[in-house]
Parts: C-alpha cells; structure tokens; sequence
C-alpha cells in the first residue's frame, strides 16, 4: 500500500532532527589535497571571475587536471564553461571522453570514467563497481588531482542513508588518493514541495559535512537559489516555505531550459563558479596581494572563526 501523505511529511520531519544530531557526529576526515585553512565552499559569492587575477587563472590551467563525473545537470558547469570561453578565450578549456587531454593554456578535462559518460552515482561511488571505475581512473591518469560528481534528482527521494554512503565513499577514496581533491556537490535545487525538502535536508546534510571536516565543496543548490540583480547592485534568494521551513529554490531569473534544464545564464554561473573552484585550488587563496575575505568569496565572513 503507498504511504500516506501525513506518513511521509512525519518522517521528513523526523529527518530534519536528525540532521542536527548528524552535524555532531560527523567523523574526522581522512587526508586529502586540499590544504586550506579551513573548508572551501564554492557559492553563489564565488563567481565574480573580476576578481581573479589573470595569473591565477593560468595557473589553473597550468596545474589543475580534472576528472568530473555527472548525469544532465552536471552538464550545466561545460555549457558554462564554454559559454566563457566564447566570451573570454583566455578562459580556455579542453574537455574529452574516456581521455585527459593535453592542451597547453587550457583547463583539462577528463569526462566519465573508463567505459560511460553519463554517470549515475553507481557508477562513480555508491557501488563496489563503480569505485573501482573511479579508482582505474585516476590510477590510469595519475597527473588528475581533482575529481568531481554532480547529481541528478538523486537527493529528492533518496534516504538520510544515501547521503551518508555518499559522504563515506568519498572519505574513502580521499584516503586512497591522497594527491587529489576530491569535490563534494549538493544536488539542484529545482523541484518544491516535499520534494524539495527532502532535497534540502540531505543537502544540509553535505554541507554540514563538509565545514566540519574541512572538505572542497560546490554547492550546487546554491547556485541555483541566488541570482545577482545588476539594477539593485545585490544578491537575491529565492526561497518557498514548506511547514515554517524556508527551503531554497532555483531563482526564477534562472528557470528555462536551453540547456541540462536550465537556462544558459544559469549555466553561466556555473562555470564561473567552476573557475573560482579551480583557481582556488590551485592556490589562489594564498595570494599575498589579496586578503582571505576577497580570496576566499565570503567564507570567512560564513564561517567565522576560520
């Protein structure tokens, strides 16, 4: 028999306690590349690519090799990516199937794993098998020292469990795989309802995660929920209330579909988020002509004491 409405909503709500007790007991992280005073959160404060010196983007270039693993949404962050490159050559990027290529004065990226491109969750973490595609991988690219998977629609009807195995598995291959950052990725933010909540609450889940361990996050979601007015000069969020909760929601200025179901500007923040993220990586942070506030995108100011 299917469950009830009032069933589900109870457990959702459960849920939601529980993700308080999960922040608490979050493990301590294994070792990993990323070697930053703190957590890196890439957001929606992280996609002003003015502020990145032209130096810093050659050396991501220069240093930064990729292996990013993803279904259609993930598809938004190469859209953006080439939407960049077309407005900015010096925003260059080279982008192959199966192989990472060699391409001088461009960010290199390796698309899938050994024998797919479009990769579901089982074939990059949540099963035996699909660890081992990511750990043949990089054993067979060893100069990769960044690896990333971005979901679907996963995190909207899945368990607190797939979350934790989620969070687990890449702990795992952090420690099997010192040399590389491994990113962390909160799932879309573009259904409401309760399942939307359930979306935020396992995204809260990673978020949680990731500050305490002190992991590489791209958050996903809140790329979606922020949208940039130029008239007003600020940041705007958009938000739809589920029982009292304030659950974040792709910004309508963003909603269409030209493009991995979304709109290209939406697109465009992705990739711009996507070299900040790459930048920042490769060392940016540590710029002595800057300061951790304008290096890191308001991390300091999000999680103060860092």
């Amino acid at each position: 028999m299917a469950e009830s409405r009032e069933g589900h909503d109870s457990k959702l709500k459960t849920a939601a306690a529980a993700v308080l007790l999960f922040v608490i007991l979050a493990a301590p992280a294994p070792s990993h590349a990323w070697e930053g005073d703190g957590p890196l959160v890439i957001e929606h404060t992280c996609t002003d690519l003015s502020r990145i010196p032209s130096a810093w983007i050659d050396s991501a270039k220069t240093n930064i090799k990729m292996h990013f693993a993803h279904t259609s949404h993930g598809g938004q962050i190469t859209v953006g990516l080439e939407i960049l490159e077309t407005a900015s050559p010096h925003l260059a990027f080279a982008y192959e199937n199966y192989l990472l290529p060699s391409v001088p004065g461009a960010l290199c990226i390796l698309n899938g794993n050994t024998s797919a491109t479009y990769i579901t969750p089982d074939l990059y973490w949540l099963t035996q098998a699909g660890m081992d595609e990511t750990r043949a991988v990089l054993a067979a690219n060893p100069s990769i020292n960044l690896s990333m998977f971005v979901f679907c629609q996963e995190l909207e009807t899945a368990e607190m469990s797939f979350a934790e195995a989620y969070l687990d598995s890449m702990s795992a291959l952090e420690g099997e795989f010192p040399g590389v950052t491994f990113v962390y990725t909160t799932g879309n933010a573009q259904l409401t309802g309760a399942l939307g909540y359930n979306r935020y609450l396992l995204n809260e889940r990673i978020r949680a995660f990731c500050i305490a361990n002190e992991k590489v996050l791209y958050d996903f979601a809140d790329l979606d929920a922020w949208w940039y007015n130029t008239v007003s000069g600020s940041w705007e969020h958009e938000t739809y209330d589920y029982e009292g909760t304030a659950v974040p929601v792709e910004h309508p200025e963003w909603v269409g579909n030209d493009s991995s179901h979304t709109s290209f500007e939406s697109c465009e923040q992705k990739g711009k988020a996507m070299w900040w993220l790459a930048t920042m990586v490769s060392g940016w942070y540590a710029d002595p002509t800057g300061t951790e506030e304008t290096s890191l995108g308001g991390l300091k100011k999000r999680f103060p004491g860092r």
